[in-house]
């Protein structure tokens, strides 16, 4: 069975907003899951309002909710409980993003569900899990990556912690924890049979991220501060300007691209002080490369390195990034249907099979947009979907 027919078995009602428990679900969703979204309609995603917008939504929402259906109920009305409680008997995949309690208290919690499918898989995706005393605290990714011990030792020593401008708390600690929980529960329940809860914590997976440095923390009590290690500003490993007030990263660790590196800029006879560990050649042979590279051109260092494998990279802005004919061998851009027959360009599922292709069927819908489909799919007449829609489960409009 190739994984494209093995996720399609995967029926999933998505409750997440936002950004974590969407990008979650779309790489699900990329690989063959079946993804409902369950929208209030009363209360739109944030996500759908963020700029850039294509229309009226929002391009982040186009992109992250790709491939899936939107089924827009009010949950606090008890007949959209019931309409979940008869999803539930095809969807048996739930992942949430509500505060702890929030969907016990709407009558949807992991208790009350597993009733109507004892095989169900709930997934429940937080900033501080479901227990602990910050259970009830909000949080955003910079809080998570502060909890988490990790922004204390990023950034320069003088200026103090930066942003990484990536969501790593939130797209690393949460997404891709969600997703490889969830497919662990589901090869669970296909040995016995059983389905679980799951209790994702941003705050932390994001400690568990301390890989390098929480092992010499715990194990060697070396405390991680901010430019004191050899990959946080501590050696030669580092941005540097250019010029022209452009960076390269370099990364030169191993013997052979120190010496490349070294070559590189010019200076061949900084290799043996580069290979010191005494805190004088460290921070000699540092200075050395910085002034190096402040005498040269961006363009003019990507002349010197592009040919050299020293572990060197010129930083690029995103739209060039776009344009590297790596991203582009690669295929990491793709286009995705919309509904006006034209497509729009997103960024591609990075995972590469020999079995599949991931499969982009169209953008982020509108929210509601497949109410009426999804709804006659559980049996239901036209009449009681209009006296559904008279009491306003469904919000307006509805597809």
């Amino acid at each position: 069975m190739s994984l494209l027919t093995l996720l399609k078995n995967l029926k999933i009602l998505d409750f997440s907003t936002l950004l974590p428990g969407p990008y979650a679900s779309l790489i699900l969703a990329d690989l063959g899951a079946d993804v409902l979204r369950i929208e209030a309609p009363n209360r739109p995603d944030m996500a759908r309002m963020v700029p850039p917008l294509d229309g009226d939504t929002s391009v982040l929402h186009q992109y992250v909710n790709r491939s899936k259906r939107s089924l827009a109920l009010d949950l606090k009305k008890p007949e959209a409980v019931q309409i979940v409680k008869r999803l539930i008997q095809q969807y048996d995949i739930v992942l949430e993003q509500f505060r702890p309690g929030v969907m016990d208290r709407l009558g949807l919690g992991y208790e009350e569900l597993k009733k109507v499918n004892p095989q169900i898989i709930y997934c429940s995706l937080t900033g501080y899990g479901q227990t602990g005393p910050y259970r009830d605290r909000a949080g955003h990714d910079i809080n998570y990556l502060s909890i988490a011990g990790a922004a204390n030792y990023t950034g320069p020593k003088e200026v103090g912690p930066k942003s990484p401008g990536l969501q790593v708390a939130d797209l690393a600690g949460g997404s891709l924890y969600s997703v490889i929980g969830i497919l662990a529960a589901v090869l669970h329940r296909n040995e016995l049979g059983e389905g679980q809860a799951i209790d994702i914590s941003m705050s932390d997976s994001t400690f568990a991220l301390n890989a390098a440095n929480g092992a010499g923390f715990l194990a060697g009590g070396v405390e991680p501060e901010r430019e004191s290690l050899l990959l946080n500003g501590g050696t030669f490993y580092n941005y540097y300007e250019t010029k022209d007030g452009r960076f390269f990263s370099v990364g030169s660790i191993e013997p052979k691209f120190k010496k490349q590196l070294c070559e590189g800029i010019g200076r061949p006879e900084l290799f043996s002080i580069g290979m010191s560990e005494d805190p004088e050649d460290v921070f000699t042979f540092k200075e050395a490369v910085r002034e190096a590279f402040l005498s040269k051109t961006f363009d003019e260092w990507l002349s010197i390195f592009s040919d050299l494998d020293a572990c060197v990279e010129p930083v690029l802005k995103f739209s060039e990034a776009c344009m590297h004919p790596h991203i582009q061998e690669r295929e990491l851009i793709v286009e995705v249907p919309k509904p006006d027959g034209t497509s729009q360009k997103q960024l591609a599922n990075p995972l590469k099979f020999t079995s599949f292709q991931p499969e982009y069927k169209y953008i982020g819908r509108e929210l509601g947009a497949d109410t009426t489909q999804v709804l006659k799919e559980l049996g239901m007449s036209d009449k009681e979907i209009e006296q559904l829609q008279e009491i306003g489960i469904f919000g307006t409009p509805m597809s």
